[in-house]
Parts: C-alpha cells; structure tokens; sequence
C-alpha cells in the first residue's frame, strides 16, 4: 500500500475525532500563547507596546515572529498534543516520509517558478514595479525566514498531512479527497480576496495530491516555503497581507490579479503530472482503508 495510506491508517480515526481533536488544538494553541506572552512579559522580555502592534506591517520581528510564528507554531504544537492524546496519532504519522532532498527540490523549483511569474509581470506591466531594498531588507529576510519555516511547516502539517490523511480515509480516492481539502485551503483564504482565495485552492489541491503520492509532506513544505517567501522578500505584493514590508522589489499590479492567479494554474498542474508519473500509485493504493 502506498505510503501515504499506511501513515493515513495509523491511529484511531472514527469519524467524530477529527473535530473534538481541532477544537482541542484551537484551545491549546490559545492557552498556551496567554501563558507564553504573561511568562514573556513577566521576565520583562516582551515589551506590552509590541503586543499592542502585531498587526504593524513594517516591524519585521513583530509581524513574522509575533503575528505569523507564533500562533501558527502554537497550533503545531496544539494539533500534535490533541491528536496523540484523542487519537493516538503523531507527529510522524502526519509527516508522512520526510525526505530533505524533497524538500530542497521543492523549495528550489518553485523559487524559480515564482522568478518566472513575476519576470512576465513584469514585460506586462513594468511600471508596476519599484525598486524597495534598503537596510531594512536584511532584517526582514532574517525574520521572515524564521517565522514562514514556522508558518508553512504548520499549514502542510495541519492541511496536507492531518486534514488531506483524514478526508483520503473518509472519501476512499486520492483525487477527490484532494479537491475536498484544497477547497477548505482557498476558502480559508477568501478574506485575502477571491483571487488569491481561489490560487489558495488550487495549490491546496495540488498540493495534496503531491503529498498523496510522494508519502509525505516534505516536497510541499518546500513549495510552499518557497511560494511565501518569495512574496515576503524578493517580490512584495501591495495587495498582499505582506503589503509594505521592505522587499526586494513592491508589485502593484492590480489589473493582473486574475492573469496570475491562470498563470499561476499552469505549474501547478504540470507539478502534479510530474509527479504522478514519478510516483504511480501501486494497484492496492488507489483505494483507502479506514482502521
């Protein structure tokens, strides 16, 4: 059987503790940041003005450790607590087969897909670009590495590795427990605005699909490193969540939201023929089974 599938398997996996185990994480990961921000600012190493600021764009550490790290590293560590303890699932069992090629791969060629992207952006429209490196770039590379690693790690844990293993045991087929969890990914997304919610989806989609036949997560933690870093640093979008951060470069291109979100389409679906043809299913593997 598919790798995938056997990690899948592992477990307790009756229907209704997949809930109970979310609402669990969500509840942890919240304690567990009032006791680390009471514990930081009793030691008086967090300053009560940068909780009052988490939402300030240009304040590098604020925003990819206070805003982005550390709630998405507490829900990791809140998913993995209430998944062990209700259905005796672990953290290896959601990673799936770690392989740091993989990852490196994956990280590697979507920085590229990403460059390409933008440099057709850019033939489009050049005058929606502008040159915004300064001596804040440097910090904000630092940080945002710190805190996406955190940010993206957790997201493929939680989406392509507990949700996608849990939907592929419910609906018994690859491609469509697929479509299902990478829908719930864009709709997560919508507040950021419908084309980026349905580009969400899409890489959801695909995303899981490649985790299904590669047995694990590290291809797409990788990918989707990259895909965010990417945005954080080398090419800022103004419409993005990241909007005002002292990239590399800002793109303001809102006229061509919806051309990136179909030029975006066409990798992702040749990554995912790609890797169905370096990773075939075996006979046993198209069809899952529930333990």
């Amino acid at each position: 059987m598919n790798d995938f599938l056997e990690f899948a398997a592992r477990g307790k996996n009756d229907w209704w503790r997949y809930p109970v185990v979310c609402v669990s994480a969500c509840a942890t990961a919240m304690v567990l940041l009032a006791l680390g921000s009471m514990a930081l600012l009793a030691t008086h190493v967090l300053d009560p003005r940068v909780i009052a600021n988490l939402q300030h764009p240009t304040d590098a550490t604020v925003l990819f450790l206070g805003d982005v790290g550390a709630p998405l590293g507490a829900l990791l560590i809140g998913l993995a607590i209430s998944a062990a303890l209700i259905q005796r699932k672990y953290p290896a069992d959601m990673i799936g087969r770690w392989r740091w090629p993989l990852f490196a791969a994956g990280f590697g060629l979507w920085m590229i897909v990403q460059a390409g992207a933008t440099l057709i952006d850019y033939v489009l429209a050049p005058q929606g670009f502008s040159v915004t490196l300064s001596h804040a770039t440097a910090g904000l590379a630092l940080f945002a590495a710190l805190g996406l690693v955190v940010q993206t790690f957790t997201e493929e844990f939680i989406f392509r590795g507990y949700l996608t293993q849990g939907i592929l045991l419910a609906l018994k087929r690859p491609v469509p427990a697929s479509i299902v969890s990478g829908l719930i990914f864009g709709a997560l997304h919508i507040p950021n605005g419908l084309p980026q919610a349905v580009y969400a989806a899409l890489f959801g989609i695909t995303c899981s699909f490649v985790a299904i036949r590669t047995g694990g997560i590290a291809l797409t933690a990788g990918i989707h490193l990259a895909n965010n870093y990417f945005g954080a640093v080398g090419v800022v979008s103004a419409e993005d969540v990241f909007k005002g951060s002292a990239g590399i470069l800002t793109q303001n291109t809102p006229h061509l939201m919806w051309w990136d979100t179909g030029v975006s389409a066409l990798p992702l679906v040749a990554l995912a023929l790609v890797v169905a043809r370096l990773w075939p299913l075996s006979e046993t593997a198209g069809t899952a089974r529930a333990t």
